[in-house]
């Protein structure tokens, strides 16, 4: 593979397929090495040709290689020989996709991780805090993945979910601590069977693959699964492999053997004198498939068939029993004993331990051994390979030439030599019969302290039976699955328990705890679920008020905020004074005052107002409602002396109380965000940053790597704005887009985030940028049923005016002006409008404009800031005679010089400048607007005025 990472994906993807190309021409390096790699020297070539360039460059030489194949092409075989040839130079690592285990979590992961960590010092726990250095975001890295990776039990409830995101970040960095630690030996990552790979281990691949892409990997990882469908992927699975296969490197499809490769297996196999016609019969059966051809060839010479024109019609009788029904007979014909341990083993898959297998079929061990041979023998087992590590293993059958394998070991486990008569024996089991079994096998794990997550994939398979016990493991294995990231697996675990079903008095529980697991991934099931629960008897008071909220956060999360404050009203009406009702108040006025419109807004904060007047911050209930209670009047416009006093008493020694931190799920992140939010429109930037550099530090540590840690650059470059640190502003608004990107596309923090950074370019004077933020995330109407933080028209209007688009932002100014005025909202900082329409209607209506400034002077009175005093002064001086300007301007410097907002200062002293021809006031706004990094040109027409 090419090694320079600054080589277009594509471009690369071009080199190595006309490179492969040019292999076809070529002959097998090593055709004997086993028949099943046959015609296998281009696929062998792609992969020594990406072994090299790994080897070459291991910090970016790495990638993504595909193979697919129908069953039986030798996938398998491929893999272990592409193993084979780079373990000299390489660490290589495997796994392999298990039909049985596709419903656990972390399957995959753990076979490829485990053995690597614990062989590099014998403790795979001590090596896991090796890799992970001990920054901040690594902090608690080793909690979120030790669980993941089965190197630590599950945190016990009542601990908080596990963030699948934070689970995939600390597994990628983990993998990337590996890599360093391995340079010498980079690491192969070699995945069979992916199409039965768990969803969360190959969501770590594409995030690891997705991340890491542009700049080259340090590892190479090469998938090998069936053929994709060719209609659009569905989600999950068949998704991520698609999009693995369309960020790889190359992706090879195996094909059938020719005529001419089948006879050379026969000849192979049963004589050199193997005639054409019988070789072509062969062929013709088995379809050239690998496995169907070596499985014939090996029946043909335990029947001394003789390789002759006159025996090719015996081939398709003897090619019915390599598959389907015909392998079935096979078995059945080995005799009772085979035949129920092979069902045993096709029920517990991996976990086919002779202990295990002897508890499921209630044999004893010699006995279970004994069928073992028989199985072995016929070659329908064989001992599970080790996972991890290189080995020289295959999975396919032994070839006509070599000796069958060895017995396995007391206790290793069993597994099918392929996937074919894996799915075969499976389907064969009797309906009742394999039911039973899954029961058995559920109580066996469980017996083994193999913990309620284990045997919950076999609950999930035991008819309902009103079982008040299986609904009662399927919640504990739901409760493991969320404490390691895995909520899709806790959901299968709650839909089975529910179908069981539960008693009346626990059934309203379940599907409290069904709606909470699906919060993260499937919001429309959250909110069927938890109004069911909320329909039903059986939640305690506790219950519905945590219930209720929860609802009217996904309502809102949603878009849906109108319902979510509806929502959370109505059950307030319902629930008995205390804590929980003042908990559902804060939700209900939270929520009306985040829609774009409602219908009294006055009103509303006039209830607020009235509600919180007596508090003092007494506990949490009164915290969160004055937490609230301050935003509202920091978008009033209300006194930000008032402002601060409500923040601080919604706080605790300068910080949030215990119970309302940033990762707390009972009242959410809403709480001290919206307190941080309203320190810095009150001219409080410093404990806006305290509180918001917190929130990515909670955020980091608590493994909340999604939009939650998106929201917080956000925060935190807002902080930085308000400052005017300009690019330090910008920093984080970007790292707070890149973040919210990997999590999906038109979320709210988009639209915050991209509003943010269109007002920070406008400040630096870069216009074109700021238009290409805005039209990448659609930043303009429709706007969104939530305000955007700040004003979203008001931005546009900013945005529209540096453009010179004068007449679209006076409709866009003036639309603004109209929907907020209505509410009461005068804040001059969060919604500059009136600034901004003043001086886009000083030329063509003064009288209008002077008005303008005049009513936003008095709105700025009110609040008081020294910022907002400034920049209405600002505004008033472009309306009066050169003196009283002058005069005006001086007062606006003064107020800024006072204020923590450093850009706003460097922009009146260029407007005091202008305005009084001084070169030394000049030179102050020049070097202050150098060093909030605006363009210094620009800072006194920005935007036109």
């Amino acid at each position: 593979m090419p090694s320079d990472p600054e080589q277009p994906l594509h471009a690369r993807s071009l080199e190595a397929l006309s490179w492969v190309g040019a292999e076809r021409t070529k002959p097998d390096a090593d055709p004997a090495r086993g028949c099943l790699l046959l015609e296998r020297g281009p696929e062998l070539a792609a992969a020594a040709h990406a072994v090299d360039g790994l080897v070459a460059e291991p910090a970016y030489g790495g990638g993504v290689l595909v193979y697919r194949g129908e069953p039986g092409m030798g996938k398998t075989a491929l893999l272990a020989e592409i193993g084979r040839n780079a373990r000299d130079r390489c660490t290589v690592l495997t796994a392999r996709g298990d039909e049985t285990h596709t419903s656990v979590p972390f399957h995959v992961t753990r076979q490829l991780l485990r053995p690597a960590l614990a062989a590099l010092d014998g403790r795979g726990e001590e090596t896991v805090h090796g890799l992970l250095p001990g920054q901040l975001d690594h902090v608690d890295d080793f909690d979120r993945v030790a669980p993941a990776l089965g190197l630590a039990p599950p945190p016990p409830p009542p601990a908080a979910p596990a963030d699948p995101q934070g689970v995939r970040g600390g597994l990628v960095r983990l993998l990337d601590g590996l890599a360093e630690r391995l340079r010498d030996r980079p690491p192969v990552l070699l995945v069979d069977d992916a199409q039965w790979a768990d969803a969360e281990s190959l969501a770590w691949l594409d995030a690891y693959t997705r991340t890491r892409q542009d700049g080259g990997l340090p590892v190479l990882v090469v998938f090998a699964h069936r053929p994709l469908s060719p209609e659009p992927p569905e989600p999950g699975v068949p998704a991520t492999l698609a999009a693995l296969g369309d960020r790889a490197v190359l992706t090879l499809s195996l094909e059938s053997l020719t005529p001419e490769a089948t006879a050379v297996l026969a000849r192979d196999a049963l004589g050199r004198h193997a005639d054409e016609p019988f070789c072509h019969e062969l062929w013709t059966v088995t379809s050239g498939n690998p496995y169907e051809t070596v499985e014939l060839l090996a029946k043909a010479r335990e029947g001394k068939v003789e390789p002759v024109a006159e025996s090719a019609v015996l081939l398709r009788e003897l090619g019915a029993g390599a598959r389907g029904g015909g392998l079935v007979a096979r078995l059945e014909a080995l005799g009772a004993g085979p035949t129920r341990l092979a069902w045993a083993i096709a029920v517990l898959g991996t976990d086919s331990t002779p202990q295990l297998l002897g508890a499921l079929t209630g044999m004893g061990r010699s006995e279970v051994a004994a069928h073992t041979d028989c199985l072995r023998r016929a070659r329908i087992v064989t001992a599970a390979s080790p996972k991890g590590v290189p080995t020289t293993a295959t999975r396919t059958t032994p070839t006509p030439t070599t000796p069958t394998p060895a017995p396995p070991t007391p206790t290793s486990p069993l597994e099918f030599t392929h996937p074919l008569i894996a799915t075969a024996v499976y389907v064969s089991v009797p309906a009742a019969t394999r039911t039973a079994l899954h029961g058995r096998a559920a109580r066996a794990l469980a017996e083994a302290g193999h913990g309620p997550a284990a045997a919950s994939r076999h609950l999930l398979d035991v008819h309902p039976a009103d079982d008040e016990d299986v609904v009662r493991r399927l919640r504990a294995a739901a409760v493991e699955h969320l404490a390691v990231g895995a909520p899709d697996a806790a959901r299968r675990s709650l839909e089975r328990a529910l179908a069981e079903p539960p008693g009346p008095d626990t059934y309203a529980t379940v599907l409290y705890e069904l709606g909470c697991a699906s919060l993260l991934t499937a919001p429309a099931a959250t909110v069927r679920h938890l109004r069911s629960a909320l329909d039903l008897p059986g939640l305690d008071d506790a219950l519905r008020v945590d219930a209720t909220y929860r609802l009217a956060q996904v309502l809102a999360h949603s878009n849906q905020l109108g319902e979510a404050a509806r929502t959370v009203a109505a059950e307030a009406v319902r629930t008995p004074p205390g804590t929980g009702r003042r908990r559902l108040q804060a939700a209900h006025f939270m929520y009306e005052g985040f829609q774009a419109a409602e219908e009294d807004g006055p009103g509303r904060s006039r209830r607020l107002a009235e509600l919180t007047a007596d508090f003092t911050g007494a506990d949490n209930a009164e915290r969160a409602l004055l937490a609230v209670r301050a935003f509202d009047a920091m978008l009033r416009g209300e006194p930000a002396a008032e402002v601060v006093r409500l923040c601080d008493s919604a706080l605790v020694d300068g910080a949030p109380a215990r119970g309302l931190a940033w990762t707390d799920t009972t009242w959410g992140f809403e709480i001290p965000a919206l307190t941080g939010i309203a320190y810095a429109f009150a001219d409080r930037p410093d404990r806006a940053e305290a509180l918001f550099a917190e929130a990515v530090r909670a955020f980091e540590i608590s493994g909340w790597s999604g939009a939650h840690l998106a929201f917080a650059h956000t925060l935190l470059g807002l902080a930085h704005r308000r400052r005017g640190d300009l690019p330090r502003a910008q920093h984080h608004l970007e790292e707070g887009l890149r973040r919210a990107d990997r999590v999906g596309s038109g979320l709210p923090v988009h639209w915050d985030t991209a509003c943010l950074l269109v007002d920070t370019l406008l400040a630096r004077g870069r216009t074109a940028e700021a238009r290409d933020v805005a039209d990448r995330y659609a930043f303009g109407p429709p706007w969104p049923g939530a305000i955007v933080l700040p004003d979203g028209p008001s931005v546009l209007g900013r945005l529209l005016l540096a453009e010179g688009r004068r007449e679209e932002a006076v409709h866009t100014l003036e639309a603004a002006a109209e929907a907020l005025t209505v509410r009461g909202r005068h804040h001059g900082i969060w919604a500059p409008w009136p600034f901004d329409l003043a001086r886009a209607l000083a030329a063509t209506d003064p009288d209008r404009a002077a008005r303008i400034a005049t009513e936003a002077h008095a709105h700025a009175e009110r609040l008081g800031t020294p910022t907002v005093r400034g920049e209405a002064l600002r505004c008033l001086a472009l309306f009066a005679t050169p003196a009283e300007s002058r005069r005006l301007l001086t007062r606006a410097v003064a107020h800024l010089a006072a204020s923590p907002s450093r850009y706003e200062e460097s922009r009146a002293r260029l407007d005091l400048a202008h305005a009084t021809g001084s070169a030394t006031t000049l030179a102050e706004a020049t070097s202050l607007a150098t060093t909030c990094g605006a363009v210094t040109a620009r800072a006194s027409t920005h935007p036109p005025e």
